[in-house]
């Protein structure tokens, strides 16, 4: 098994290590950060109707039925996921299509209404290939979501091709558009995915293939990436610029254990000389607490700022991920000595719970990560996972990157404050805190609350305890509780 990452050496700055935070560094021709399902299933038809050869689709979940509606464009091809997919090969006679999710979530989701008959009408045919990833620990997750189009264009973050994902910047109380295939309003959900072209696109395809072939998938066509795929009206965040590949891969009898995004997590903590802005699912991961920790017991160290939803989803993981989550803000509350740590729940104009399914953190104005591991345990030796982190570097050269990151963090302080990207990065220039811009820019309506800790009873506390549900290693899965007890040693 791999080392803790926090044995490793403090850092002054950020460096991209392959074989240590990262698995490659590539470059993007352009690449830009797509916030919410409105905007990503926008940007993800323009680019799949662009593709010649190829298309890969690689996450956690996969739904035929969703329809991927847009308020503001008019659409080319059917609205629904997988009669779209039908309209492309049927126009193309050279695309192939494969498509790649998690084996134990698909047993469910395969019976769901007219699916059923999608999938099984897919299987007779000879350009549309479907696979299951079950290539991975008992209770583990292929939890990374991955879409790549012709080598050429390639999308990677937090939105999965299913339902309950779709929503605008606005999260407006009842949209007609949130409503799942059964019918059902599903609540506003913030996400969020970084699109790229070029080389990393090529790479982040190579992995999605790598998962594929482990799957047992047979060997896909060529697809060469001489074609142009960029959506149309995707304006690009960024031009010519590196980026990172991390991933997790947990431990198997032939695949050695991948740690590269716990590694990058910690660096980014450390390298913070300012702001850590942080949007996750979940707050629970110990190796990350611990390294918060260290940060908040300095006296000149970074403000951390955290966005989570209020509870997750599910009553189970309710119990086991809000729980830890207690457990480790109560201890690092102990140790903020500063008055520099601030966990946030955004809701929107009716005082509905924003459901936060982005995986962000970005540093200063420097460094911004996008991907699918969450602030977890899982996330760092547990499921597969993909991340992607782009560093804007400290000298003149990098001060357009900069100055697009700092937008990019405004943008979405703006988004759950119900403000501007302009008030909010006025509001920043005059306190010099993201902690009191937040404060100053909260009001009735669309706002961010400040997380309480609950009070726990002793069955939650057992939960948190012995990490049930969130274990960091295929060996932690069924390790005997006498072995665990972390939050002890925190706090």
């Amino acid at each position: 098994m791999a080392k803790s990452a926090l044995k490793e050496a403090n850092i002054t700055r950020l460096q991209l290590e392959p074989g240590q935070n990262c698995w490659r560094v590539e470059e993007a021709r352009q690449a830009s950060v797509i916030v919410d399902g409105e905007a990503y299933f926008r940007y993800l038809r323009h680019a799949m109707a662009k593709a010649k050869r190829r298309i890969i689709l690689a996450g956690w979940d996969f739904d035929t039925r969703v329809e991927m509606n847009d308020t503001e464009k008019d659409l080319q091809g059917p609205l629904k996921v997988g009669d779209f997919i039908d309209w492309l090969v049927a126009r193309n006679p050279d695309l192939q299509i494969y498509i790649l999710r998690w084996d134990v979530g698909a047993i469910k989701s395969f019976a769901r209404g007219s699916m059923f008959f999608k999938v099984l009408k897919w299987q007779f045919h000879p350009r549309i290939h479907l696979k299951l990833d079950g290539q991975h620990p008992t209770g583990a997750a292929q939890h990374h979501k991955i879409v790549a189009i012709d080598d050429d264009v390639a999308f990677c973050g937090g939105i999965d091709v299913t339902a309950g994902r779709w929503d605008t910047r606005t999260h407006e109380p009842g949209h007609r558009y949130r409503k799942q295939p059964n019918g059902e309003d599903h609540s506003p959900w913030h996400d969020a995915s970084l699109a790229v072209q070029g080389p990393v696109a090529t790479a982040l395809a190579s992995f999605a293939q790598s998962r594929w072939h482990k799957a047992g998938g047979k060997d896909m066509i060529e697809a060469n990436g001489s074609q142009d795929c960029w959506p149309d009206d995707l304006k690009p965040d960024f031009k010519e610029v590196d980026i990172g590949i991390a991933r997790t891969q947990p431990e198997m009898d032939d695949q050695e254990d991948v740690r590269e995004i716990e590694q990058l997590y910690i660096d980014l903590i450390r390298s913070a000389k300012r702001i850590i802005y942080a949007e996750s699912q979940y707050f629970a991961s110990r190796h990350i607490a611990a390294a918060i920790a260290e940060r908040l017991q300095e006296q000149d160290g970074p403000e951390i700022v955290v966005l989570n939803p209020i509870s997750s989803e599910g009553w189970l993981e309710e119990q086991v991920m809000d729980t830890a989550r207690a457990r480790i803000f109560a201890a690092l509350q102990k140790r903020d000595r500063f008055n520099r740590l601030r966990l946030y729940h955004p809701v929107n104009e009716a005082g509905e719970e924003i459901y936060v399914h982005a995986k962000i953190v970005i540093i200063d104005d420097q460094v911004i990560r996008i991907g699918s591991s969450n602030i977890n345990n899982r996330s760092m030796g547990l499921d597969t996972e993909c991340d992607l982190v782009i560093d804007a570097g400290d000298d003149d050269e990098g001060s357009a990157a900069r100055e697009q990151i700092s937008r990019i963090r405004n943008g979405l302080l703006a988004e759950h404050l119900g403000s501007s990207e302009k008030n909010i990065a006025e509001k920043f220039e005059q306190t010099g805190s993201l902690m009191e811009t937040i404060q100053l820019s909260r009001k009735p309506g669309r706002t961010l609350r400040d997380y309480q800790v609950p009070n726990l009873d002793d069955t939650e506390k057992w939960l948190a305890d012995n990490e049930i549900l969130d274990p960091e290693s295929p060996d932690e899965m069924f390790a005997g509780i006498t072995k665990r007890g972390w939050f002890k040693r925190l706090g």
